[in-house]
């Protein structure tokens, strides 16, 4: 039986404008309600821009948030975890060693912060996964610790970009999600370990979830489903992880998808 439905947003559950199918949703949403369904939105995007997605329901679903370092539900942190300042630094130093035509978004407990100078389209960019942005000059000026830092770069360097990173593997989990973005998280913090934390706090199991991706980031959470859907769209590499291939993140096929599952589910109830 299905308790839990995981799914990334940006590639998967939102299409290709950011937004998905509220009516859609609406109807979705209470068919978990009726089979006592939680619902999680998995994303690297800012819990707080994740609340503004979802509106009303941004109390009603759980959301595992910023790379998976938050897991939030009804406005209040369930669980974060942080790279310590000083590390988080020397990583920043690096990325703009390596260039100064990237975007680093390093993100704390009270937003994310980007450099003062950024283009205007950039910025907006950074506004579509974060709520609340500070802007500083300097990086340095930064003391508190870091939730992650991320790396978007328009040209889609970030495969070459990552190699330059080597040094901290043994310091924090690195993942190119796909050629435009890479995350950064404490050691071993990553979407499958984040959602096993969640799975243990729910008591469900990996049989009784279900989850969809579509990134190289979301690997680690296909793994902890036993039914695991990739999108069409997804990257071959997470399509041979997944149990299942469902349609196109621009058809709402996750949102599809859950219907017709849990539609099977009450007819064997």
């Amino acid at each position: 039986m299905i308790k839990l439905i995981i799914t990334d947003l940006d590639g998967t559950f939102l299409n290709n404008q950011g937004d998905y199918d509220r009516a859609l949703f609406t109807q979705v949403y209470e068919q978990m309600a009726k089979q006592n369904v939680q619902f999680v939105a998995c994303t690297g995007k800012q819990c707080e821009r994740v609340e503004e997605l979802f509106g009303d329901y941004s109390d009603k679903i759980w959301i595992v948030g910023d790379s998976a370092t938050a897991i939030k539900h009804k406005g209040e942190f369930i669980y974060r975890s942080f790279i310590q300042n000083q590390l988080g630094q020397r990583i920043i130093k690096t990325l703009e060693d390596v260039s100064q035509e990237h975007v680093v978004i390093a993100c704390t407990a009270k937003g994310a912060v980007i450099k003062s100078d950024l283009p205007a389209h950039l910025k907006q960019k950074v506004r579509g996964s974060y709520a609340t942005i500070i802007e500083v000059s300097d990086f340095k000026t930064v003391t508190d610790d870091f939730i992650k830092i991320t790396v978007y770069d328009e040209k889609g360097q970030c495969p070459k970009t990552r190699i330059h990173l080597t040094p901290y593997d043994n310091d924090v989990y690195i993942v190119v999600s796909e050629a435009a973005w890479i995350d950064i998280t404490e050691y071993n913090v990553h979407k499958g370990n984040t959602i096993k934390k969640l799975q243990q706090i729910l008591n469900v199991t990996y049989h009784e979830t279900m989850a969809f991706g579509d990134g190289f980031n979301d690997i680690e959470l296909l793994e902890q489903a036993d039914f695991s859907f990739a999108m069409r769209n997804a990257f071959d590499e997470t399509k041979a992880v997944a149990k299942f291939i469902t349609g196109l993140n621009d058809e709402s096929a996750v949102m599809k998808t859950i219907q017709l599952m849990l539609g099977l589910q009450s007819k064997t109830n």
